[in-house]
């Protein structure tokens, strides 16, 4: 391959399970890999996306299925700056040109759902609103304000039950808006140190009411949130994400297995998407949850080295996972699935451009020259 992305004596190596093609609820994927959600820090202050989020979006359509990077469903739901909304019409509205586009191009796209609880700051709450979570428990690190300025997390203030039902129905009414906008469904973000991760994690959730104190009832949050976007836009429209054991965000969930096969054991029955979780290697947990799974299982392992497509194709081929996720290698590959088909060199990311807005390091990746 040259600098441009031009074949160079490419082989093709089409044989392989990742590129067959798979029914998820209502939708066909033209394959097994899906591109992750991964946050861009591009959207406005208004939490409204740029145009060439479009261009970006529509590069990636050859992933069997795009989940977006999370977007809040409330104005109070954020908690870094430069994420995207899900809440008003102007944030609508420029979600369906990235559906129509993504459309257009053959592919399909899942909205990420995230309300950050206690990872967030007072900077970014309307008037009247707080940083809210299960328990007052603060997280010992420092988080982003909204002028990108680092400082101590707050203690956030403990959700009461109205508080609780809010929240679901802001979840319903965003998920509601991405289907509006043409999304082929939505993806609940429970893992990484995120609300409804707080609930299920003992070390965030020192409740002792219908909420806390027992696996069942760590559950509960995530069962009624998913009930009622199930209830709004259909079960089949419908997957969830989850890290169990996970350590990101100042979160302590190592030896909380049985409040995730208590959560698969409730939540089986709905019959959603699909199940998102992030491998653990220590572990045979991801194997537990794949046993007393009924839908497609989907994992993300982490994995982006140089052998990455070796990596993932065994994970199909045992039946450890329907779909497999991927990162960083869509960022600066976004033709990914064309590169691993022909065997063609994939580019290497600029992490420096991660978040820093603007179009460098964000459309500028280059993709084969057929």
């Amino acid at each position: 391959m040259n600098g441009t992305g031009e074949i160079v004596n490419a082989q093709a190596t089409e044989s392989s399970l990742l590129f067959e093609p798979w029914r998820l609820g209502r939708i066909e994927l033209a394959n097994r890999v899906v591109m992750a959600p991964m946050t861009r820090n591009r959207a406005d202050r208004a939490g409204v996306l740029p145009d060439s989020a479009v261009t970006y979006y529509q590069q990636r359509a050859g992933a069997g299925l795009i989940v977006s990077e999370a977007a809040q469903p409330s104005a109070a739901g954020q908690g870094y700056p430069g994420t995207p909304g899900v809440h008003d019409d102007r944030q609508e509205a420029q979600w369906a040109k990235v559906t129509d586009a993504v459309h257009a191009s053959g592919g399909k796209i899942f909205c990420q759902l995230m309300h950050t609880g206690r990872m967030s700051h007072e900077s970014f709450m309307p008037p009247g609103a707080k940083v809210v979570a299960p328990s007052p428990i603060r997280a010992e690190i420092e988080v982003e304000t909204i002028d990108r300025v680092m400082v101590p997390a707050p203690v956030p203030t403990e959700l009461d039950q109205d508080g609780i039902d809010g929240i679901i129905r802001d979840f319903a009414d965003a998920s509601e808006r991405a289907v509006r906008a043409g999304m082929d469904g939505v993806e609940i973000h429970g893992a990484n140190g995120y609300l409804p991760h707080q609930f299920l994690s003992p070390g965030t959730n020192h409740r002792t009411d219908a909420y806390g104190g027992s696996p069942e009832a760590r559950s509960l949050f995530v069962v009624e949130l998913l009930r009622a976007v199930c209830d709004r836009i259909g079960h089949d429209r419908v997957g969830l994400r989850i890290s169990p054991g996970g350590q990101f965000n100042d979160m302590a969930d190592k030896g909380n297995d049985e409040t995730y096969l208590s959560l698969i054991d409730q939540i089986d029955e709905l019959r959603i998407a699909y199940l998102h979780t992030l491998r653990r290697r220590s572990t045979p947990l991801h194997e537990q949850l794949r046993g007393r799974w009924s839908t497609t299982y989907m994992l993300n392992t982490g994995f982006h080295g140089p052998s990455e497509r070796e990596d993932l194709e065994p994970l199909l081929e045992a039946g450890q996972a329907d779909l497999v996720s991927v990162g960083r290698l869509f960022i600066s590959n976004p033709d990914l699935l064309e590169r691993w088909r022909h065997g063609i060199e994939r580019v290497e990311w600029d992490e420096s451009t991660f978040y820093t807005g603007g179009d460098t390091g964000y459309i500028d990746y280059p993709a084969v020259q057929h």
